[in-house]
């Protein structure tokens, strides 16, 4: 009996109930008090924060939802997709999850929509759910919506996800120009790889859904929704190409901070090759000197014996201190 008790306890724990009414007077409930039967004007949501796929299939059958729904939900597997069972549909996107340090991965989050129900099912937490069901608390107005406009609210907010991540990938990138415009040793490389590699990975994770978002917004993917639904799932689709741009955008920062990077990395190379070349000629006039006095001709400055020897090795230091102070004042290093 206590096993029973523990179980539905943590059962409780990873299903939160919502049940919203027009007038704003709605009210959470447990799962025992769920039912298909939900008035109109009114709106149920489940969200499920749990893998445990025989909770998904009890939770899918209280409200009413297909098996075969039921069972793409509790398995979230191939993803993402779009299905739909007569008056019931049913999507499987990835959200954007920052772990840090541009590291990123897909939370798989999948959406069912039945008569004013909606269930939702993530192993991962999500903030953006978290966030909608503070936001709107228990008198929200959301009941009335439709079960297929809170989805494609829902959607929105897992696309914010992305506009979110690519806000964390524009920061480092900021931080990492800075870092590349202070830095005279030129070690980035391993930041732009980690770039790179974020910036790919939103990219791969947001690409696939591009089906989803437009099968959405085709005029025979539910002709029975009603006109403000569908104009919500047109404008959802316009919601995705702008979180594309953005991860595009993402890839050109990257490519811009690369670049930075070389120039950064010329530049001291040229400063580098500059310093070299000035030393080069400050030693060759040395040598010059030097030669000039080793020639074997009996001139009388050959006949002076130590004192010439240090008449020449000062003249020498007075010609490269004087090119040293001539570099500095050209700025040649």
């Amino acid at each position: 009996m206590d096993e029973k008790m523990k179980s539905r306890q943590q059962r409780n724990k990873e299903v939160t109930i919502t049940h919203y009414r027009k007038g704003g007077d709605g009210a959470d409930l447990a799962l025992d008090q769920i039912s298909d039967d939900v008035p109109d004007e009114e709106l149920l949501w489940v969200d499920i924060s749990s893998s445990d796929e025989s909770l998904v299939r009890e939770t899918a059958k209280r409200l009413g939802l297909s098996e075969v729904l039921a069972d793409r939900l509790a398995s979230r597997r191939d993803g993402p997709w779009i299905d739909s069972d007569g008056s019931q549909f049913a999507v499987l996107v990835m959200a954007a999850v920052h772990e840090g340090n541009l590291a990123f991965h897909g939370a798989p989050f999948a959406l069912a929509a039945g008569k004013n129900v909606i269930l939702s099912v993530h192993a991962d937490p999500l903030n953006f759910v978290d966030e909608l069901r503070s936001r709107e608390g228990r008198r929200s107005r959301v009941g009335a919506l439709t079960a297929e406009s809170f989805v494609a609210s829902l959607l929105g907010w897992h696309l914010d996800s992305y506009f979110q991540a690519a806000s964390d990938y524009e920061r480092y990138v900021e931080r990492l120009e800075e870092s590349v415009l202070r830095s005279h040793e030129g070690e980035r490389l391993n930041e732009l790889r980690q770039l790179r590699k974020g910036a790919s990975r939103l990219r791969r994770m947001l690409a696939p859904h591009r089906y989803i978002f437009s099968s959405l917004a085709r005029p025979d993917f539910r002709p029975d929704t009603c006109s403000e639904a569908k104009k919500q799932f047109t404008l959802l689709a316009d919601h995705y190409e702008r979180a594309m741009d953005v991860i595009e955008n993402a890839r050109d920062l990257m490519i811009g901070s690369f670049e930075l990077f070389s120039n950064q990395v010329a530049l001291q190379t040229n400063e580098t090759m500059r310093v070299l070349t000035f030393i080069t000629i400050v030693i060759g006039l040395q040598t010059v000197v030097a030669g000039v006095l080793g020639m074997n001709f009996d001139a009388p400055f050959f006949k002076t014996h130590a004192l010439g020897f240090w008449i020449a090795l000062v003249g020498m230091g007075v010609l490269c201190i004087g090119s040293l102070l001539v570099g500095r004042w050209r700025r040649w290093y």
